[in-house]
Formats: C-alpha cells, structure tokens, sequence
C-alpha cells in the first residue's frame, strides 16, 4: 500500500535538529522523499506498524507532529503530479 508521510519538527528547541535528521532518515529507509517534510512509502501492513513505531519514539509529541495517509493499494489513479522533481516509480525496475 502507498502511504503518505508529512511530519513537523521543531528545530528550535533542545534536540530538535537531530529529531528531524533521524525522523528523515527512517522515512528515507521505507520510500522517497517527494518534498522537504513529505515522504512517500510502499509498504505493507507490518512495515507500515513497524514505521509508525520508530517514527513517534523520535518525535517529542509536545513540540512535533506527524502525519500518515493510506492511500491502500489501487494509489495510482489517486496521485497526480505537476511540475519539476518528477518521482521514481517504487514499483518499478530497479535498473534503467
């Protein structure tokens, strides 16, 4: 299934850049980054639980938010790109 990631992660606080480098990190090992703060990941149901987990024992949920939307299986009919940064199809060939 294709889940979209968004998180916000404040940096001004105590600890704050390292959350944000260790929240992208984690996003960065289940799918790619499609903006700063947004993730998209292919995942099944146990990495998608796994994922979870890791991401909000980074996050300080008094300072920091995270956000997740299922977008199920049936995702490209859902998702509509426009402009530069095109991205890679995750489901595709490893090798161009």
């Amino acid at each position: 299934m294709l889940v979209l990631i968004t998180y916000d992660v404040k940096t001004s606080s105590s600890g704050g850049q390292s959350r944000l480098r260790r929240v992208a990190k984690v996003c960065q090992n289940y799918g790619q980054r499609v903006q700063h703060s947004v993730f998209e990941c292919i995942v099944d149901a146990t990495q998608f639980a796994e994922l979870k987990i890791k991401l909000k024992n980074i996050i300080d949920e008094t300072e920091d938010s995270l956000r997740f939307y299922q977008l199920g299986n049936n995702h490209k009919n859902k998702v509509e790109h426009v402009g530069i940064k095109e991205s890679l199809d995750l489901e595709g060939p490893l090798i161009l």
